[in-house]
């Protein structure tokens, strides 16, 4: 990705911006620079925490339904949007120490091994900015029997594409608007880069996801979905699952408002009635059009609830079980499931923390870290109504293991989680508003929001 120019000045070929910089210099993204007339890069294995999430945060519907991933992102970004959802790590300067942690591709693989994951999902921030560990830990992580999923708005060249295919399993890319005025100013990028980087994933016949988060006001209304849908059907096929995704006011854009849930359910009729076979909404509960179903019979296939999925009527092949018809979902196995628990074990003091679902934020996570010598549990289960819960699962942790996972609601009368753990163990909570946020406030520092338009760390 590096081209030597004269004078000590190289240029970067890593996006289409092919910064070129003199000695010094840094570019776009904050975080590959001119060293000493080499280009080098100045965050690699420096990630958010590794966090255990589900398939689904990733607007993956068609791989392996309810797959356990293992999430890693990054500092910077090849782009910046004007609302972007992981502000405090897409855009370097903002970064804090204490979200840093630091990580070799032999430590991410043995992360996911030990706790039964068998997905790398790269994502957040945006991984095309940590390029080369990115593909030299997928590259490892293949070899150990795992796979990769890459999540991003894909502002990436051709040659760092080509470096990619041999190790990613899927790739879900954020396609912002089919409009070249939009990304020049709303994401400060260009738009054709990005189409012509989706139909060579596509020729590449390697899996493919798009996803469009929906502006209020500015990209949800018919004509912008019309266009895209249009597009997808010209560039790729009508089997390509395409994700409207709902939009919360966060960066640069705090004034706004949610999208109209409205808006997303016409753009979705829209896509359909054009002939997109598979359209999802992103960021919406209580609704059927995060399920899969039939396309044939119009059984339901998968059951989904938030970033949870159950299935319901796929067989092996990813067919519908009942027709037979073909529903273009990949299959990978049953996915491992975690290790549960009927009850906590009566010899052991444990304290407890609770948290309430509440309006939008429907998911949390949890954070704890082990000091001790010993290998350590953690319990988790999911409080209902009318006192009910369900069973625990049990989380364990090695000595000195720090880990992050996923909480999620799972049923429409969940009321919320409850953490049960040794008192050694240190944790705390953090919420998430939607699939696309990464949170970097704990709860414990800053309480309970009240309201749930715009997370915590507010841009000032």
């Amino acid at each position: 990705m590096e081209e030597l120019l004269p004078n000590g000045v190289v240029r970067c070929h890593l996006s289409p911006r092919n910064c070129t910089l003199k000695e010094g210099q840094h570019g776009f993204c904050g975080v590959r620079a001119n060293r000493n007339g080499r280009l080098v890069t100045l965050n690699y294995g420096k990630s958010v925490h590794a966090t255990e999430e589900t398939i689904e945060t990733e607007a993956v519907n068609h791989f392996s339904p309810g797959e356990r991933i293992l999430s890693m992102g990054n500092i910077g970004c090849m782009l910046n949007c004007a609302y972007c959802h992981n502000w405090k790590t897409s855009q370097a300067k903002y970064v804090s120490d204490k979200d840093v942690h630091y990580y070799t591709p032999e430590q991410v693989v043995d992360i996911a091994l030990q706790h039964n994951i068998r997905m790398l999902s790269w994502t957040y921030n945006d991984p095309v900015v940590w390029h080369e560990f990115v593909r030299e830990t997928a590259k490892l992580a293949r070899e150990k029997g795992l796979m990769n999923l890459y999540k991003s708005a894909f502002y990436i060249t051709p040659e760092a594409i080509d470096e990619l295919l041999p190790y990613m399993d899927i790739f879900s890319i954020s396609l912002k608007a089919i409009d070249e005025e939009y990304y020049r100013k709303i994401t400060t990028g260009r738009l054709q880069p990005v189409l012509d980087a989706i139909k060579h994933v596509y020729k590449s016949g390697v899996h493919l996801e798009v996803s469009n988060l929906m502006i209020t006001d500015l990209s949800d209304d018919e004509a912008s979905a019309r266009k895209l849908a249009e597009w997808m059907l010209k560039e790729t096929d009508s089997t390509v699952p395409l994700h409207y995704v709902r939009f919360h006011p966060d960066y640069r854009m705090r004034d706004s408002v949610r999208t109209p849930i409205p808006r997303l359910l016409r753009a979705r009729e829209i896509a359909i009635e054009m002939g997109v076979e598979h359209v999802y909404l992103g960021n919406v509960y209580d609704t059927p059009f995060s399920n899969t179903f039939c396309n044939g019979c119009g059984g339901l296939l998968v059951d989904r609830y938030g970033l949870n999925a159950k299935l319901a009527g796929l067989d092996a092949r990813g067919h519908c079980s009942k027709c037979g018809k073909d529903a273009h979902i990949k299959m990978r196995g049953t996915p491992l499931s975690a290790s549960s628990a009927d009850s906590l074990p009566t010899d052991a003091e444990l304290s407890r923390k609770s948290f309430q679902w509440h309006g939008d934020v429907r998911s949390l996570h949890v954070q704890v870290q082990n000091p001790a010598a010993n290998t350590l549990a953690i319990y988790v289960r999911r409080m209902l109504a009318e006192g009910q819960a369900t069973p625990w699962r049990l989380v364990t942790l090695r000595p000195q293991e720090s880990f992050r996972f996923i909480v999620a609601q799972n049923l429409p009368n969940e009321l919320g989680c409850e953490v049960a753990m040794p008192p050694v163990i240190q944790s705390n909570l953090h919420e998430v508003f939607d699939r696309a946020h990464f949170p970097t406030v704990a709860i414990e520092e800053v309480g309970v929001q009240q309201v749930d338009v715009t997370p915590l760390p507010s841009f000032r």
